[in-house]
């Protein structure tokens, strides 16, 4: 045992082990949770989409459940009170669950559709948007006189609202009549023209937005990784492509991640150009119903999942694709791995644990790797 772990405490590195079953509970009821919500889309999907065209399950649109069991044991609550010893406790609490639990079944095919309109618009959207915004972040930053070309585009697209831009695209522009005109649009599964043009829109804003993200993260590369690519022969391009871009997309992926959630929120402003995704669907069942205040809790309830769903994801990647020594994916919890104990003092991992010439001829032999 070493001087740095006192024996009434257990080592660092059981420490690290005996940490990740602490959050074992709320780990599983996170699990279950996003099993059960992407488990009630993906059926939804598949038989509104493949199923129901092919003759079998309850059809399009149509609920698995009946409404009708929880619509009667919430009239069987209503106005009843139950009587505790001398207490007398109302129970219309348990006719608004049963209630909103009906009317989640009710509605569930409903929000389900506009969910998926949800999730194609925004990843299609993010992706094509990265696409335009690696080049724009590079011609900001090497671009020289050109640099000029890509800020104007930026600070036009997110010095504008949104909203505008869309309807500039949909209502200013003769989009809306070329797509409407084409034959293949809003067949099978080609979407409707507005849903398109709501692509577009999202794709440019989203390229603006994340130009400068991405801008941010090269901009935190350091100068010499550029210096040392040109020094051992590739030329100024390669060296932007094969060196300072693997590590700036690394470092944009917390950006991004916040980019990826904006554009889920804020897909709700294409309901505005007629597009059915989740908010506009839904805002359309309660204006009808006038049930307004348990239908937007539900579609929150939708949102978040798709939220926690895209953060999850993406700080999965993040860990996924952390280069040791690089960036700081892990956060605080990353000393642990290298004996950082829970009370702020450092250890010594075993694996480090040696002679100080030891250290420094490690140290020597990695900056000349490193140097080569």
């Amino acid at each position: 045992m070493t001087e740095t772990e006192p024996a009434d405490e257990p080592p660092a590195s059981t420490l690290g082990r005996l940490r990740p079953s602490n959050r074992r509970p709320g780990s599983i009821l996170a699990v279950l949770a996003g099993i059960a919500f992407w488990g009630w889309l993906l059926t939804r999907w598949v038989t509104d989409w493949v199923l129901a065209r092919a003759g079998l399950g309850p059809g399009a649109g149509e609920n698995y459940l009946s409404p009708e069991p929880f619509e009667a044991l919430a009239e069987t609550f209503e106005g009843t009170v139950a009587a505790v010893g001398p207490v007398r406790l109302p129970m219309n609490w348990l006719a608004t669950l049963f209630d909103g639990v009906a009317l989640a079944i009710d509605i569930a095919p409903i929000l389900a559709d506009g969910a998926w309109h949800t999730v194609v618009l925004t990843v299609v959207s993010i992706l094509l948007g990265l696409v335009i915004a690696v080049p724009l972040a590079v011609l900001r930053v090497y671009g020289g006189p050109f640099r000029w070309l890509a800020l104007a585009y930026t600070e036009l697209i997110r010095g504008t609202p949104l909203l505008a831009q869309l309807f500039v695209l949909y209502y200013g522009l003769p989009l809306a009549v070329w797509l409407n005109d084409t034959d293949a649009v809003g067949r099978g599964f080609v979407p409707e023209y507005a849903f398109l043009i709501a692509v577009l829109g999202f794709t440019i804003n989203g390229s603006a937005y994340q130009a400068e993200y991405i801008r941010g993260a090269l901009e935190s590369v350091d100068e010499g990784q550029l210096t040392a690519a040109r020094a051992i022969g590739m030329t100024r391009l390669e060296g932007i492509r094969y060196v300072v871009l693997p590590q700036t997309l690394r470092y944009g992926i917390p950006a991004w991640t916040n980019e990826f959630v904006y554009l889920i929120k804020y897909s709700s402003l294409a309901g505005f150009i007629t597009v059915p995704e989740l908010y506009y669907r839904a805002s359309r069942v309660a204006s009808s119903t006038f049930e307004y205040t348990p239908i937007f809790t539900l579609l929150a309830l939708v949102y978040l999942g798709l939220v926690l769903t895209a953060t999850n994801a993406m700080g999965r990647l993040e860990r996924r694709v952390a280069i040791p020594g690089l960036g700081q994916a892990g956060g605080r919890q990353q000393g642990t791995s290298a004996g950082v104990s829970t009370e702020g003092e450092t250890t010594l991992a075993p694996e480090a644990v040696g002679t100080g010439s030891e250290s420094e001829s490690e140290t020597d032999t990695e900056t000349d790797t490193r140097t080569k």
